[in-house]
């Protein structure tokens, strides 16, 4: 690993958070990285699926979740934090929006922690920041 970000967002609202975490991946997918996007469940992952094709909403975020097998492999792909460890198409970019930190982020060149300002978490953002550091990492605040 080399490189660990937290993003500090002002706002509150998970929206918030999924939108940053798609402009984040398109950006990382514009510069020839791929990504992966971590939630928590496979009905979170549908959810934020569904919200990168509605945003925003002038162009378009190419992205599959990593389940959807009838769908080709693309750059961006969203999987559950237990399927984390199991997309071998990734290393490159981990953008880890779960409540834990997923078994193999290690593998990643660089991953990124996107923070909102709500008390759940601040509170695991805090915890992952502390498991971190505690290893060794290279870790780095971006206040937006």
């Amino acid at each position: 690993m080399n490189r660990v970000d937290f993003y500090i967002l002002p706002e509150q609202t998970p929206e918030a958070r999924w939108q940053f975490a798609g402009r984040l991946a398109e950006k990382a997918r514009r510069l020839g990285h791929r990504v992966l996007l971590v939630v928590d469940s496979e009905p979170e992952a549908r959810a934020l699926d569904d919200f990168l094709w509605a945003h925003p909403e002038d162009s378009f975020v190419p992205h599959r979740r990593l389940s959807d097998e009838t769908m080709p492999a693309t750059a961006i792909e969203i999987a559950p934090v237990e399927h984390a460890g199991q997309s071998e198409n990734h290393n490159d970019v981990l953008v880890n929006l779960g409540r834990s930190v997923p078994d193999g982020f290690e593998r990643f060149d660089r991953l990124a922690e996107i923070v909102i300002q709500s008390e759940e978490v601040l509170k695991t953002t805090r915890e992952h920041f502390s498991f971190y550091k505690a290893r060794g990492y290279p870790v780095h605040h971006q206040q937006l």
